[in-house]
């Protein structure tokens, strides 16, 4: 059995279903200007009409978003697609943007003629932060928080494209699974970290540090000069070696090879020059960087 309400109790319903909702709930006519907005907009970063001077639903919405928005609006009123959700930037509080998604139901008066629209506007900043979160995860490595081999070559693949000259530089710790079974991972795993913080200290802001694989590190020096990045890398080299060796006879001796070649025009090439550098590297003794054999010799 069906329940009806008289106006009065309708009037209290949504009020008392709005209020003690998440979600903003906004009453419209049918050109858009907003006839009721609830408190719930405050809560949720946006400012209520009588705050924010909105008198149209326009007012709410970043311009960008704008035609999407009321072009929503007036297909749900004309009937179609009263159950699409409308994905929208808003118009919030201070410099943060904030996602908002939007539904629209038509209303008839009692002949039966459309009068305006009530709508839906529910926060999107939980999903988008998982989401951020999830796409940080598939692109981090999680012992030592710098990005994984995915993001690496990703990031490498972009500065061939735009054709960003620069560097990079492959690094594996020397004789880590020796190190693994003779101290265990999880002395292995304080290597591979204390290695990554040393790498974080070494390079500047600007550079793109990868552990691109179980003892291997890549990085990526956008922008600098051959004879830089060698200084930069000859650096990371030295610095742990020597800090490693400060132990003495019976602390873990721990060093690194490096291979450095220059961005070249493909992602394969730039990968193959550092990686061949860096197998010269370990073949000469290790614990050294060297360069690209077919890199132009510094002076």
């Amino acid at each position: 059995m069906g329940v009806t309400f008289t106006p009065d109790e309708g009037s209290v319903l949504y009020r008392l279903l709005a209020e003690n909702s998440t979600d903003i709930i906004l009453k419209t006519d049918c050109a858009g200007n907003l006839l009721h907005g609830l408190p719930t907009m405050s809560r949720l970063g946006l400012l209520p009409p009588a705050q924010s001077g909105a008198r149209h639903l326009r007012d709410l919405v970043d311009p960008v978003c704008e035609e999407t928005v009321l072009g929503a609006h007036r297909e749900a009123l004309d009937g179609h697609g009263e159950d699409n959700w409308i994905e929208f930037l808003a118009r919030s509080r201070g410099q943060r943007k904030r996602w908002f998604a939007i539904r629209t139901r038509r209303i008839v008066d009692a002949e039966d003629c459309v009068c305006g629209g009530i709508s839906i506007v529910r926060s999107l900043e939980e999903r988008r932060s998982f989401e951020e979160k999830l796409f940080a995860a598939a692109m981090t490595d999680p012992l030592t928080g710098l990005t994984n081999r995915s993001a690496f070559v990703s990031m490498l693949q972009h500065l061939v494209e735009q054709d960003v000259d620069g560097c990079l530089a492959m690094f594996d710790i020397d004789h880590f699974k020796a190190i693994n079974m003779r101290y265990g991972h999880s002395a292995g795993d304080e290597v591979l970290v204390a290695f990554a913080d040393l790498m974080r200290a070494l390079t500047r802001e600007a550079d793109i540090i990868s552990r691109t694989g179980g003892e291997s590190f890549g990085v990526l020096l956008p922008r600098t000069a051959l004879s830089e990045c060698e200084r930069i890398c000859r650096e990371i080299v030295v610095t742990l070696s020597e800090s490693s060796g400060a132990a003495g006879d019976g602390g873990l001796k721990i060093t690194v090879s490096g291979g450095l070649a220059a961005i070249a025009e493909s992602l394969d090439d730039t990968i193959r020059r550092a990686e061949l550098a860096l197998a010269m590297a370990k073949a000469r003794g290790r614990n050294r960087l060297q360069l690209d054999p077919g890199a132009p010799a510094l002076h």
